[in-house]
Protein backbone atom coordinates (compact mmCIF):
# COMPACT_ATOMS: atom_id res chain seq x y z
CA UNK A 1 0.00 0.00 0.00
CA UNK A 2 1.34 3.41 -0.97
CA UNK A 3 1.38 6.37 1.39
CA UNK A 4 -0.24 9.25 -0.50
CA UNK A 5 0.35 11.92 2.14
CA UNK A 6 3.34 11.56 4.45
CA UNK A 7 2.20 14.41 6.72
CA UNK A 8 -1.22 12.83 7.30
CA UNK A 9 0.27 9.37 7.71
CA UNK A 10 2.73 10.34 10.44
CA UNK A 11 0.36 12.71 12.24
CA UNK A 12 -2.39 10.06 12.19
CA UNK A 13 0.03 7.48 13.55
CA UNK A 14 1.13 9.90 16.27
CA UNK A 15 -2.49 10.58 17.27
CA UNK A 16 -3.22 6.86 17.48
CA UNK A 17 -0.15 6.13 19.65
CA UNK A 18 -0.73 9.06 22.02
CA UNK A 19 -4.48 8.41 22.24
CA UNK A 20 -4.01 4.73 23.02
CA UNK A 21 -1.29 5.61 25.52
CA UNK A 22 -3.67 7.91 27.40
CA UNK A 23 -6.49 5.37 27.23
CA UNK A 24 -4.22 2.62 28.60
CA UNK A 25 -2.89 4.93 31.31
CA UNK A 26 -6.45 5.87 32.31
CA UNK A 27 -7.27 2.21 32.91
CA UNK A 28 -5.21 2.42 36.11
CA UNK A 29 -7.86 4.75 37.59
CA UNK A 30 -11.44 4.14 38.66
CA UNK A 31 -13.97 4.66 35.86
CA UNK A 32 -17.00 5.27 38.04
CA UNK A 33 -20.28 5.48 36.11
CA UNK A 34 -21.84 7.86 33.61
CA UNK A 35 -23.73 9.59 36.41
CA UNK A 36 -20.65 9.81 38.65
CA UNK A 37 -17.52 9.56 36.50
CA UNK A 38 -14.28 8.61 38.19
CA UNK A 39 -10.81 9.99 37.44
CA UNK A 40 -10.24 7.52 34.59
CA UNK A 41 -13.54 8.14 32.79
CA UNK A 42 -12.73 11.19 30.66
CA UNK A 43 -9.05 10.48 29.94
CA UNK A 44 -10.04 7.02 28.68
CA UNK A 45 -12.81 8.38 26.47
CA UNK A 46 -10.73 11.24 25.13
CA UNK A 47 -7.79 8.91 24.49
CA UNK A 48 -10.00 6.58 22.47
CA UNK A 49 -11.53 9.51 20.61
CA UNK A 50 -8.06 10.80 19.74
CA UNK A 51 -7.03 7.34 18.52
CA UNK A 52 -10.15 7.08 16.35
CA UNK A 53 -9.52 10.52 14.84
CA UNK A 54 -5.91 9.48 14.22
CA UNK A 55 -7.16 6.36 12.44
CA UNK A 56 -9.37 8.52 10.21
CA UNK A 57 -6.41 10.76 9.32
CA UNK A 58 -4.21 7.70 8.75
CA UNK A 59 -6.85 6.14 6.49
CA UNK A 60 -7.11 9.40 4.53
CA UNK A 61 -3.33 9.42 4.06
CA UNK A 62 -3.53 6.03 2.40
CA UNK A 63 -6.56 6.66 0.19
CA UNK A 64 -6.69 10.31 -0.92
CA UNK A 65 -4.20 11.37 -3.59
CA UNK A 66 -2.16 14.52 -3.07
CA UNK A 67 -0.16 16.38 -5.68
CA UNK A 68 3.34 15.82 -4.29
CA UNK A 69 2.75 13.28 -1.52
CA UNK A 70 3.07 16.08 1.04
CA UNK A 71 6.57 15.15 2.20
CA UNK A 72 7.66 15.90 5.73
CA UNK A 73 9.87 18.90 6.22
CA UNK A 74 12.81 19.13 8.56
CA UNK A 75 12.50 19.24 12.32
CA UNK A 76 11.64 22.72 13.53
CA UNK A 77 13.76 22.93 16.65
CA UNK A 78 12.83 26.34 18.04
CA UNK A 79 9.20 25.54 18.98
CA UNK A 80 10.19 22.01 19.94
CA UNK A 81 12.52 23.43 22.60
CA UNK A 82 10.70 26.63 23.60
CA UNK A 83 7.19 25.24 24.22
CA UNK A 84 8.27 22.54 26.74
CA UNK A 85 10.55 25.15 28.32
CA UNK A 86 7.56 27.50 28.73
CA UNK A 87 5.52 24.70 30.34
CA UNK A 88 8.35 23.87 32.74
CA UNK A 89 8.78 27.56 33.50
CA UNK A 90 5.08 27.80 34.34
CA UNK A 91 5.31 24.86 36.74
CA UNK A 92 8.40 26.29 38.40
CA UNK A 93 7.23 29.90 38.68
CA UNK A 94 3.56 29.57 39.67
CA UNK A 95 4.04 28.68 43.35
CA UNK A 96 6.88 31.21 43.69
CA UNK A 97 5.86 34.18 41.56
CA UNK A 98 2.08 33.87 41.49
CA UNK A 99 -0.36 34.05 38.60
CA UNK A 100 0.17 37.72 37.69
CA UNK A 101 3.89 37.20 37.05
CA UNK A 102 3.94 33.60 35.85
CA UNK A 103 1.33 33.80 33.08
CA UNK A 104 2.77 36.84 31.28
CA UNK A 105 6.30 35.40 31.45
CA UNK A 106 5.10 32.01 30.20
CA UNK A 107 3.03 33.51 27.39
CA UNK A 108 5.83 35.76 26.18
CA UNK A 109 8.32 32.86 26.23
CA UNK A 110 5.83 30.66 24.33
CA UNK A 111 5.28 33.43 21.77
CA UNK A 112 9.01 33.34 21.02
CA UNK A 113 8.46 29.89 19.46
CA UNK A 114 6.60 31.39 16.51
CA UNK A 115 8.08 32.78 13.33
CA UNK A 116 6.25 36.10 13.56
CA UNK A 117 6.97 37.30 17.11
CA UNK A 118 5.55 40.71 17.96
CA UNK A 119 5.97 42.33 21.37
CA UNK A 120 2.63 44.09 20.99
CA UNK A 121 0.75 40.85 20.26
CA UNK A 122 2.58 38.98 23.02
CA UNK A 123 1.81 41.64 25.64
CA UNK A 124 -1.85 41.88 24.59
CA UNK A 125 -2.15 38.08 24.77
CA UNK A 126 -0.45 38.03 28.16
CA UNK A 127 -2.76 40.69 29.62
CA UNK A 128 -5.97 39.18 28.23
CA UNK A 129 -5.09 35.61 29.24
CA UNK A 130 -3.90 36.62 32.71
CA UNK A 131 -7.09 38.56 33.44
CA UNK A 132 -9.25 35.77 31.99
CA UNK A 133 -7.39 33.11 33.99
CA UNK A 134 -7.76 35.12 37.18
CA UNK A 135 -11.49 35.62 36.56
CA UNK A 136 -12.13 31.98 35.66
CA UNK A 137 -9.92 30.11 38.11
CA UNK A 138 -9.56 32.39 41.13
CA UNK A 139 -12.82 34.37 41.11
CA UNK A 140 -15.18 31.96 39.35
CA UNK A 141 -13.99 28.51 40.40
CA UNK A 142 -12.45 29.68 43.69
CA UNK A 143 -9.30 27.62 43.15
CA UNK A 144 -6.48 28.23 45.57
CA UNK A 145 -3.85 29.57 43.19
CA UNK A 146 -1.22 32.07 44.32
CA UNK A 147 -2.02 35.33 42.56
CA UNK A 148 0.88 37.46 43.79
CA UNK A 149 4.53 36.53 44.33
CA UNK A 150 5.28 34.68 47.57
CA UNK A 151 7.30 37.57 49.07
CA UNK A 152 4.31 39.92 48.66
CA UNK A 153 1.87 37.58 50.41
CA UNK A 154 4.07 36.45 53.29
CA UNK A 155 2.38 37.21 56.61
CA UNK A 156 5.63 37.21 58.54
CA UNK A 157 6.62 34.89 61.37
Amino acid sequence: MKIKSQKDFWSGLMFIVVGLGFALGAMEYSFGSSARPGPGYFPFGLGLLQAVLGAVVLFKSLTVDTADGEPLGGIVWRPLVIIPLAVALFGFLLPRAGLVVTLPVTIIVACLAGDEFSWKDAVISAVVLTVASWLIFVVGLKLVIPVLPAFMTATGA
